[in-house]
């Protein structure tokens, strides 16, 4: 049985990553894994330099009450943790889904997702974490990270569950865009859901092959495509297409740019997350 790795925290999308974790593993007919990562930082004092302030009783006074806090929020953050935890196992059990497993962890979240993604056929996480809540243009911090590390692909969660019928493909040719049509073509996850699968840019002879070429790989596995190519930018068309046409799933490759060029250019692939309101599977 192929695995569903749902990240969860204590975000406002984690009920969102629930439900479309769970929409996921029943056509799938795949488990779930919640997994919750306790990062380093969430339980370790800042560090406080005592030299030269304390004689050597105060200072080792205070060393012990720092190592006491540590303790105590350690502790905390793991109670929090399986709470949690308990509540995104109780969410999945409401939507009919049995034997969901629980993974509390400590360590790097990107470490961690590519140790227990293994079994995993897809991962979900929210858009954003608990610290970009409510600051809208901006994406959780990890997002980038996983994504780019991970084997698997993975599915962002939208702000709250929709219904999932029609998706669309933004195909630009590339290596990872054919990855994505590949996997629809073979997956039941997207079975009997209406497609679209749009190039935006010059509609050239090379173009619309490799268009057509990814349309009929398409079809080969069952979906009625409907397959076009728009002139524009491409995060705007999409957008904008997403939109007009009632698209409830984009599927795309993602950040096919190291870091650095993105920086300076800019990503079609953060675009694209933080224009959409809608969830995105993306492929590496």
């Amino acid at each position: 049985m192929t695995g569903i790795l749902a990240l969860i925290d204590g975000s406002i999308y984690s009920q969102s990553v629930c439900d479309h974790a769970a929409w996921a593993a029943r056509r799938l007919n795949a488990g779930v894994s919640l997994l919750h990562v306790l990062g380093r930082r969430d339980v370790s004092s800042t560090p406080v330099d005592l030299s030269g302030t304390l004689d050597v009783e105060g200072r080792n006074t205070l060393l012990a009450e720092l190592a006491d806090l540590d303790e105590q929020k350690a502790k905390l953050a793991q109670k929090r943790g399986r709470l949690i935890l308990d509540q995104a196992r109780a969410r999945l059990a409401a939507a009919g889904l049995d034997g969901v497993a629980t993974k509390l962890r400590h360590g790097d979240l990107v470490d961690t997702v590519l140790e227990c993604e293994a079994d995993a056929s897809l991962v979900v996480l929210g858009k954003r974490g608990e610290a970009a809540d409510f600051a809208k243009l901006h994406l959780g911090s990890n997002l980038e990270r996983v994504v780019r590390s991970s084997r698997k692909p993975v599915l962002v969660a939208s702000r709250a569950f929709a219904p999932i019928r029609r998706f669309l493909v933004a195909f630009d040719g590339g290596v990872s865009a054919m990855k994505a049509v590949d996997h629809i073509a073979r997956s039941p996850l997207f079975s009997g859901l209406e497609c679209d699968l749009v190039t935006v840019g010059a509609d050239t002879a090379e173009s619309r092959k490799r268009l057509d070429d990814a349309a009929m790989l398409l079809r080969a596995g069952g979906h009625v495509v409907k397959a076009e190519i728009e002139p524009g930018q491409a995060d705007r068309v999409i957008a904008r297409r997403v939109e007009a046409a009632g698209v409830d799933l984009l599927v795309m490759g993602a950040y096919g740019h190291s870091r650095i060029r993105n920086l300076i250019i800019g990503s079609t692939t953060t675009e694209m997350i933080r224009s959409c309101r809608i969830p995105i599977m993306l492929f590496r």
